[in-house]
């Protein structure tokens, strides 16, 4: 056994020594640029190789000792221990460079063999830790008082890349292979975005997305940035936290539900025939099914949604937009429903929302990818989330977390 681990150990470091003597003074940088494609194309060869079998044991036992993970950097074996790219510790020790005038392995040499799978040179080795020593001041301390100046800076480069990031997603789902066209200078942040997505052609559009991003803009609410965290992870942690709501409705989704059901209303009722008597009908028939009437309704409001009137203002400016069957249908139902819900007794917001209007006027423009319309959304509410992140750091917020009850003390509350 032991002569094995000696056998081992020698080839090992006869290895390491001709890959030191033939190492030069490339940079770490440099020279994982000539190790990685030769990896990735070793692993694309062999990829529909069989390297072992599935037990039950390894699935009740957390896959221990499973072959089923890459670890590039290191590899344990239960009799030699653990091996650095073939390397074992006394190997490394024989053959990693020391710092001046000492002796033992310093964290630098280690970190370009853990990288490359290559013993560096004194020289790479003196270079890197130049690099790292270059690079190794923290930051001078800033006062509280002037959190919200890096904040600000940093929610201004978020807020100017956002439409790029969405456009990206519209063309890689729904265009995919089409290039993107780059930001121009001369355009505001959703003429670039209207451009970006392919409708830079189409004024009326780009004009209403202005508007429709602008309104949506803030909804109050926030929680994950009190935590100091920077606005890249408190806005992505805030979408992800609220995908649910972001993707069923009431919220994001609930333009998409009344394009949906509008659509539907249009289909059975006629696109120009349509009488208020023909919609009131349609309203009944959906409240009777159990449904409700999407676009309506509004958990603080109970007046009209000022965006739904600002919307309608706007389909009121664009002859295109008075002569569409879509946006007609709006507007009559609009003229209809709020009677039809008072009636039914149920609701205590019979007024439109904005959801009302949204969708459908951007169905008309032709942005017909009803799921991309959450993108849209999530574009606009960083208006008003980037904004409190601002403000929160200017006044020193502090940590928001809020007190939590039990169901007994929350019944003994009730009671009291």
């Amino acid at each position: 056994m032991l002569s094995r681990i000696a056998r081992s150990r020698t080839a090992a470091f006869r290895f390491a020594s001709t890959q030191r003597r033939l190492a030069s003074t490339k940079s770490l940088r440099e020279t994982l640029q000539e190790v990685i494609p030769g990896r990735s194309r070793s692993s694309s060869r062999s990829s529909q190789t069989v390297v072992g079998d599935v037990k039950v044991e390894n699935i009740i036992g957390g896959m221990r000792g499973l072959k089923a993970m890459l670890w590039e950097a290191s590899v344990l074996d239960p009799i030699e221990g653990i091996r650095f790219h073939g390397l074992s510790i006394p190997d490394c020790q024989k053959v990693l460079p020391a710092a001046p005038g000492g002796k033992e392995i310093i964290p630098e040499s280690m970190l370009w063999l853990l990288l490359t799978g290559q013993v560096p040179s004194t020289e790479q080795t003196r270079a890197l830790s130049q690099e790292l020593a270059e690079k190794g001041e923290l930051p001078k301390g800033i006062k509280k008082a002037e959190y919200w100046t890096y904040t600000l800076e940093d929610c201004i480069n978020l807020m100017a890349r956002l439409p790029a990031l969405a456009a990206r997603i519209y063309r890689n789902v729904y265009k995919p292979g089409q290039d993107i066209p780059a930001i121009r200078k001369d355009l505001d942040l959703i003429g670039n975005y209207s451009n970006m997505l392919g409708y830079g052609g189409n004024e009326s559009l780009t004009e209403y997305l202005r508007l429709y991003i602008a309104l949506h803009g803030d909804h109050e609410g926030d929680l994950v940035g009190s935590t100091l965290s920077d606005p890249y992870l408190a806005y992505s942690a805030a979408l992800f936290a609220s995908r649910r709501a972001l993707t069923l409705p009431p919220h994001s989704l609930a333009n998409q539900e009344v394009l949906r059901w509008q659509m539907a209303m249009q289909k059975e009722l006629g696109h120009l025939t349509s009488t208020h008597e023909d919609i009131r009908a349609y309203l009944w028939k959906t409240l009777k099914s159990g449904q409700v009437v999407p676009g309506y309704g509004h958990g603080v409001l109970r007046n009209p949604d000022p965006r739904f009137i600002a919307l309608q203002e706007f389909c009121q400016a664009k002859p295109e937009l008075k002569q569409s069957p879509i946006v007609d249908l709006v507007n009559k139902t609009f003229e209809v429903a709020p009677d039809v819900l008072k009636e039914h007794g149920k609701t205590k917001n019979p007024w439109p929302n904005v959801d009302a209007t949204s969708g459908c006027v951007l169905y008309h423009y032709g942005l017909t990818e009803f799921k991309y319309y959450t993108v849209i959304f999530g574009v606009s509410r960083a208006l008003g989330c980037l904004t409190q992140l601002v403000w929160a750091r200017a006044l020193g917020l502090p940590l928001e977390r809020p007190k939590s009850v039990s169901m007994d003390v929350l019944e003994k509350l009730v009671k009291q």
